[in-house]
């Protein structure tokens, strides 16, 4: 397999399209980066999310984590000025490891916009991602997805021209608790309790970890046999949603770990006749708030306000940390009516991220054929 020109400028190469702009006093191309590159890309993705929200949405140390167990000679590319200013910024990642969605998110600089630094990024990432194509299993569909800000208008109208059609909404929501007093006492359904994740030993906190410089080491992972419970719950909750895929259990907590460190704010909830676990969240700070980076309920529990007893519960326990915003993502067509659960608690969107879609191999569901 030949993968796309490490350098591309002023030329067309095959899937690609960087040439020199006549109306910038310079030119540009794309090229892979470096780790020597990493503080000028998250400046470009800074300047953009300032540009569209106001504020950073993805901060230096995360672009880092992200790094680690990225192929930056493959996956990703940066357009960079003849002066050597970087304006643009794209990655891909294959979502489920099984090449039959792969997913591509791309920067520009704001002072670039219109000069087809864009154009040339998402081409770019889509001729990454049909590498993929011959590698999924035989007769699966095959797409790329590409995440833009959903009120970007010269977004839609780039996604659009090459080709790409909405096909789903994600909103980011947020509730500003209240300064005086706690939030209002949670009404728990019967037959079932919450508590928090148990810590895992100091002696097993791993070198790396500590590496982190966390506030206190005992609580910077929550033990292993609770994070297996989590897992195993909001991995069924979530097998009805959009997108979702099983993920094993060292992949789930090495990606929960990496950003919710903190079990004291991972809670469970259990059938108390049957020992159970109906419910489970995972939250952590983010943007200098509270953030709930994954809540669910178990088919069997739904229906009963266990959802919305969990959310409760969280804002209660942010709330006694000093903190009085919360945030969440959450699918806009969610199946299982989290928006209409969040908006009751008092929580409004924010944000609304758009995917972009583009079939790339016609074919079934991946799903539907593992089922066969």
């Amino acid at each position: 397999m030949t993968s796309p020109a490490a350098n591309v400028t002023g030329s067309v190469s095959p899937g690609i399209v960087a040439a020199t702009d006549a109306r910038s006093p310079g030119g540009w191309r794309l090229r892979r980066p470096t780790r020597d590159d990493q503080d000028a890309v998250a400046a470009v993705i800074t300047a953009k999310d300032m540009a569209d929200y106001g504020e950073p949405d993805y901060t230096a140390e995360e672009l880092a984590t992200d790094w680690d167990e990225l192929d930056l000679a493959t996956d990703a590319w940066v357009v960079e000025t003849d002066s050597g200013l970087l304006v643009g910024y794209g990655v891909t990642s294959d979502h489920g490891g099984r090449h039959v969605t792969i997913e591509a998110d791309g920067y520009v600089d704001p002072a670039w916009v219109g000069r087809g630094v864009g154009t040339a990024l998402v081409r770019a990432l889509e001729a990454r991602a049909r590498e993929h194509v011959p590698l999924a299993p035989p007769e699966a569909r095959v797409v790329v997805h590409q995440l833009t800000n959903g009120d970007d208008r010269a977004a839609a109208a780039l996604m659009t021209a090459e080709g790409y059609a909405p096909v789903r909404h994600f909103w980011r929501m947020v509730v500003d608790l209240p300064d005086a007093a706690p939030p209002a006492p949670v009404a728990w359904p019967a037959a079932v309790a919450v508590r928090a994740c148990a810590p895992m030993p100091t002696n097993a906190l791993t070198a790396a970890a500590r590496e982190r410089k966390a506030p206190d080491p005992a609580v910077w992972a929550a033990s292993e046999p609770e994070r297996r419970l989590a897992h195993q719950a909001l991995d069924e909750a979530f097998l009805d949603h959009w997108g979702s895929r099983r993920r094993t259990f060292e992949e789930w907590s090495r990606r929960q770990a990496r950003y919710m460190p903190d079990p004291s704010l991972w809670f469970l909830v259990e059938d108390t006749a049957t020992g159970e676990v109906a419910a489970a969240l995972v939250g952590g700070y983010r943007d200098g708030g509270g953030w709930v980076q994954t809540v669910g309920v178990r088919r069997p529990w739904r229906s009963r306000g266990v959802g919305a007893a969990l959310l409760g519960h969280a804002f209660q326990a942010f709330w006694g940390r000093g903190v009085r915003r919360v945030g969440l993502g959450v699918d806009a067509q969610n199946p299982t009516g989290a928006t209409r659960l969040y908006e009751r608690a008092g929580m409004r969107v924010t944000r609304d991220y758009a995917v972009y879609e583009k079939e790339l191999r016609p074919g079934a569901e991946l799903a539907e054929l593992e089922e066969e």
